[in-house]
């Protein structure tokens, strides 16, 4: 333990595998006590049976760290709500919320199905919505009393989201969208002493495993003290950012930012527009290509 996070409160969604599992585990060597969330399902987002937030909750325990494990599904709204309620009635307030969970189903835009897109939107968009929701009232609620908390959240975007990836339109639209939330909460929630930012991180993992190459690809727990710090009291100057992380490389996205422009003092005639856009475009940068282009 190294006394980063000693005393912090911390819940972990997507926990009991994979990049997840690492931030879980790297939190609690930090000090801080955890909520390992998992809801114990496949790659493709389909129930297992199987309880991997009890492991790695005995992992951290065997540590000498203090955890407990949650099987909510974090999209569902009730589910969110009571998870956040755990991490308060277990161990007396909340202080980090990552969060990660999420699963793939890729395919070619033409062969998505409505359910397929339904679900991976519901986990990623949705999950990351309903937790930050629920965590979010109970900072509120605490600034309002008097007791504001030195709060942190981090959202798990990806590449695929900033950049596009050939394959996974569905998948690229969520992470697109919580790079989009991250900058929405980290502006209302600065209020309540809570920073919001976002990860996208590079990993071989049960995701990327069937999609990529992962030969050369970083572990899970590469990512896991970029997160570690984030979530730590000297990071509250750090707010609406999301940083890719590749192994020992760290990036900071510049996202979308208003680039060259043209005014035309009216309304735009539609012939006028095509050589107007085209100068504008040869003064622009050209966007990075899309992964698998």
């Amino acid at each position: 333990m190294t006394g980063l996070l000693d005393g912090r409160i911390a819940i972990v969604t997507g926990a009991g595998r994979g990049i997840g599992r690492a931030h879980a585990l790297e939190l609690a060597r930090h000090g801080a006590k955890v909520v390992v969330n998992d809801f114990g399902v496949s790659l493709a987002g389909e129930g297992t049976g199987e309880s991997p937030a009890e492991q790695v909750v005995a992992e951290i325990v065997a540590a000498g760290g203090e955890a407990v494990a949650n099987a909510a599904d974090v999209a569902d709204f009730a589910a969110a709500e009571a998870l956040v309620r755990q991490a308060v009635e277990t161990y007396g307030g909340l202080d980090i919320l990552v969060n990660n969970a999420g699963f793939v189903r890729d395919r070619m835009l033409v062969n998505t199905s409505e359910e397929e897109w339904d679900a991976v939107i519901r986990v990623h968009l949705k999950g990351h919505f309903a937790t930050l929701r629920h965590a979010g009232a109970y900072w509120r609620a605490e600034s309002k009393a008097g007791r504001q908390r030195d709060a942190r959240v981090v959202n798990t975007s990806s590449g695929a989201g900033l950049q596009g990836s050939i394959g996974q339109g569905t998948y690229s639209a969520a992470k697109a969208g919580i790079a989009g939330l991250t900058l929405v909460a980290a502006a209302e929630m600065a209020r309540y002493g809570v920073t919001v930012n976002a990860i996208a991180p590079v990993a071989k993992t049960r995701m990327t495993e069937g999609a990529f190459d992962t030969s050369a690809m970083a572990l899970p727990e590469d990512n896991s003290p970029v997160v570690a710090w984030l979530a730590s009291e000297d990071a509250r100057d750090i707010t609406g950012r999301v940083i890719e992380i590749d192994g020992p490389k760290m990036t900071v996205e510049n996202g979308w930012a208003h680039g060259p422009s043209a005014d035309a003092g009216a309304r735009w005639v539609a012939g006028d527009v095509g050589p107007a856009l085209r100068k504008l475009l040869a003064e622009a940068p050209e966007p990075e290509p899309v992964y698998g282009a």
